[in-house]
């Protein structure tokens, strides 16, 4: 069977994609690159009032009310033109920290394991335990290899026991979903590239070799996004599914990776200049592979799961999905 978004999925894909194209285009993202803030407030206030941390809170607690599938959808939308930020742990903070849901307060995550936390100077409160946010420590700024996603390391004494492990398989998806997005979009600017630059009199993308490294990219993300709609609908009629979500981040991280690192080999020289946006989406795929969950958690997550021959709700997790209201708009619907 096939997965195909609903109407009101698609619509709500297409009306992210216009915000995101008005108030966060190239112009924007250069201008942070190149030195500029890394995260607007005014922005972020922006996404919360269109509802984007608030998604899948309850009607009844001021959310939108949609699911698992609706965030993938969204996320997938912000990987696309890489919105700096801490855009999982504000979204999965909605409702237990005051602000993350509206978007007046930024959120961080203790996610990437080692101490290290993004966005710690520009974050108001870091995600903890379900039902115990943890609070803000100073922390030794570090250098990152994403100019937009600013890193600080703090004591391991200021990492709470329990960490966000009741929302890694949430935060692992929507990663996934982000990754997803970076993967088709570098995609894109490859296919764009080879179709108008020329060589020998022709476009370079008329070369068997540049056909055959958009038609890999072609497939890595179609598997990757494939693979994270999938775990978003299971999820969400299962109540979790650790395993599907663990292969999602697996197949999104190398799509992500792989894909980048192709698009720049079709750019050529021009690929590694400053000025070309591939390196941005590289060095952002590099970063979020080691959020939430890494390769070596996802495959030994799945190993153990292929050994016990359990389903896939009962392998080790790391902790269930945090509360979601019901799907408004639907699930991403098989159809026959």
């Amino acid at each position: 069977m096939d997965f195909q978004p609903t109407e009101d999925q698609r619509d709500l894909r297409a009306g992210v994609r216009e915000l995101l194209a008005g108030r966060y285009g190239r112009e924007r993202l250069r201008a942070a690159a190149d030195g500029g803030p890394v995260l607007d407030r005014a922005l972020w206030r922006e996404l919360g009032e269109a509802g984007l941390f608030a998604l899948r809170l309850p009607e009844a607690r001021g959310g939108v009310g949609l699911g698992l599938p609706e965030a993938v959808l969204v996320f997938e939308e912000a990987g696309r033109v890489l919105l700096p930020g801490p855009l999982v742990a504000t979204h999965l903070a909605a409702g237990t920290v005051p602000g993350a849901a509206d978007g007046t307060a930024v959120v961080t995550a203790h996610d990437l394991g080692g101490g290290l936390v993004t966005y710690l100077a520009e974050s108001d409160a870091v995600l903890g335990a379900p039902g115990a946010p943890a609070t803000l420590s100073a922390g030794e700024a570090v250098r990152s290899a994403d100019p937009l996603t600013p890193l600080h390391r703090v004591p391991a004494r200021a990492v709470p026991a329990a960490g966000t492990d009741g929302y890694r398989d949430a935060g692992a998806l929507l990663t996934a979903a982000l990754q997803a997005g970076s993967a088709l979009e570098t995609l894109e600017l490859a296919v764009r590239y080879a179709g108008g630059r020329e060589q020998f009199g022709q476009p370079i993308g008329a070369f068997q070799a540049v056909k055959h490294l958009c038609a890999q990219m072609l497939v890595r993300a179609e598997l990757a996004r494939t693979a994270v709609y999938a775990a978003a609908v299971t999820a969400e009629s299962a109540g979790g599914a650790p395993a599907e979500i663990a292969a999602a981040k697996l197949l999104a991280d190398e799509a992500a990776v792989a894909n980048a690192r192709d698009c720049l080999q079709v750019h050529g020289g021009m690929g590694f200049t400053w000025e070309a946006d591939v390196h941005l989406h590289l060095k952002r795929a590099w970063v979020r592979a080691r959020q939430w969950r890494t390769a070596a958690q996802a495959e030994e997550l799945l190993a153990v799961d292929l050994l016990e021959g359990a389903p896939s709700d009962a392998g080790p997790s790391g902790g269930g999905l945090p509360e979601a209201g019901p799907s408004g708009a639907g699930p991403l619907v098989p159809v026959p």
